[in-house]
């Protein structure tokens, strides 16, 4: 975990992202929260992720998504090196999918 981001203030928006009871309320914040252009980047990201576990190409995802090849490469660089948050969530949301 890196360290630089476990702060106060990083907490408290994590705190305030878990009281999130539903999508809307999520849409609601993160409207607030982001410029357009980052909560793009956010979702573009997870949608990359989501791509490389089912083994899609560079190519293919750069098609579908719009992603540079720079930004495959790091996400890329998190599924395989990272902290394992990718897998934790795509598996929550299996399981979720499957209750």
């Amino acid at each position: 975990m890196n360290k630089k981001i476990r702060t106060d203030a990083v907490d408290h928006l994590f705190d305030a992202i878990l009281s999130l009871k539903n999508k809307e309320e999520c849409y609601i914040l993160f409207e607030d929260l982001c410029t357009v252009n980052e909560l793009i980047s956010l979702s573009q990201r997870f949608e990359v992720a989501t791509m490389l576990r089912n083994r899609k190409t560079y190519l293919e995802i750069a098609e579908k998504t719009g992603a540079s090849t720079a930004t495959i490469s790091r996400v890329n660089r998190s599924l395989n090196y990272g902290n394992d948050g990718y897998e934790m969530v795509f598996a929550r949301m299996e399981n979720k999918q499957t209750e």
